[in-house]
């Protein structure tokens, strides 16, 4: 059900394309061959597609003013189509067939115009001499006994030439998304495997089993959940949002331990216990407030973080204060790494905004749920 609610536009497409055809056909404006079935389906899949995308895509269509007008051009294209063929009465009209041609290499443009961009100059070609030998035919005695189907042929063997090397663009892009994010994910898990939080936990670990304190077992169990959830489920497209609280949770506690100054760090959180997220993404923000912030000052230094989720959206906010004569205040390749892998796992469904005013720091982050 969730598959036929997120493609309907296609299925609503088909139904219209066939209704359009049976128009067509019954009022004369086109005549089908049923024994050409290759040519009939080809066909079929061009107008079904240039009728269903516009239908998938048109909330994006509608704010996309340049995409209208070329979406324009093509309809006028189209109707011209139809017009001097319904008009002339010409069989294999030359003006029609270079018109349609044209027309189909403009549907290309606008529905993969990266593609289209990257193998015009082939296309052209292709096309190019498929016209130049159509036009030869055309005008010579004997086309419709010998040229006609060989035409025809030439007009649509290029077709899934193109469209098999359209779907290898797109697995390469795939496979290319897939090392990107393998990259950033390496990238991250090195960021948190962060050797100075690690010897400054067992320094002070250490100190706590010299004095034999009780706090010592439970320090040990904090940082052993911690390595063990950023190693393994860390590795993990999706996590509880409610284990990366208490993550967060265990290394405010650690990070406790280390300072001997007086913090305010206040954790707020109204969470789903069933929903889910990429997992160590807030930590690259948290890790910044304890680095560029509590570092930074003698005293009265704070981290207020919260963390909510709604029924389709989960929303986090940290912010915390710094010493601006502090030089070192600028995030590191922590919050670049957290830019890339959200634009990799939530493309078009998450907002990241920073806002830095006299000596607070702000950051803003919403993802939308599916």
């Amino acid at each position: 059900m969730r598959f036929l609610k997120k493609y309907k536009a296609f299925f609503f497409g088909a139904v219209v394309t066939i209704c359009i055809l049976i128009i067509l056909k019954v009022t004369g404006i086109i005549i089908i061959n049923p024994k050409a079935w290759v040519e009939n389906t080809l066909l079929f899949l061009f107008w079904w597609l240039f009728i269903s995308i516009p239908i998938y895509k048109f909330t994006y269509i509608r704010k996309q003013k340049q995409l209208l007008l070329k979406l324009l051009i093509l309809c006028v294209l189209l109707i011209l189509i139809v017009a001097i063929d319904s008009t002339l009465e010409i069989r294999d009209n030359p003006i029609t067939i270079s018109l349609l041609i044209a027309f189909w290499l403009g549907v290309t443009y606008v529905i993969a115009p990266g593609f289209f961009n990257k193998y015009k100059v082939p296309a052209l070609f292709v096309y190019g001499a498929i016209l130049i030998y159509f036009f030869y035919a055309r005008f010579g005695n004997s086309y419709f006994e010998v040229h006609k189907e060989r035409v025809v042929s030439f007009l649509l063997i290029p077709i899934p030439f193109f469209i098999g090397l359209w779907v290898f663009e797109q697995w390469k892009w795939v496979k290319s998304l897939e090392n990107d994010k393998k990259e950033a994910e390496l990238a991250l898990l090195k960021s948190q495997l962060n050797p100075h939080f690690f010897f400054n936990t067992l320094n002070n670990l250490y100190g706590l089993t010299v004095e034999k304190s009780d706090q010592a077992p439970e320090i040990v169990l904090k940082l052993s959940d911690m390595m063990r959830y950023t190693i393994y489920e860390g590795k993990h497209d999706c996590v509880p949002l409610i284990n990366e609280c208490s993550y967060l949770e265990n290394y405010i506690d650690l990070h406790r331990i280390r300072y001997q100054k007086n913090i305010e760090i206040q954790f707020t959180h109204d969470i789903d216990k069933n929903v889910e997220v990429a997992p160590l993404l807030f930590i690259v923000l948290l890790e910044n407030a304890f680095k560029h912030g509590v570092e930074s000052m003698a005293e009265n230094a704070y981290i207020h973080l919260n963390l909510n989720t709604t029924p389709n959206k989960i929303e986090f906010q940290i912010e915390n204060n710094f010493d601006i004569s502090n030089t070192n205040t600028k995030p590191g390749i922590g919050i670049n790494n957290l830019k890339h892998r959200l634009n990799l796992i939530y493309p078009n469904r998450h907002r990241f905004k920073i806002i830095k005013e006299n000596n607070t720091f702000i950051a803003r982050l919403e993802i939308t749920l599916v």
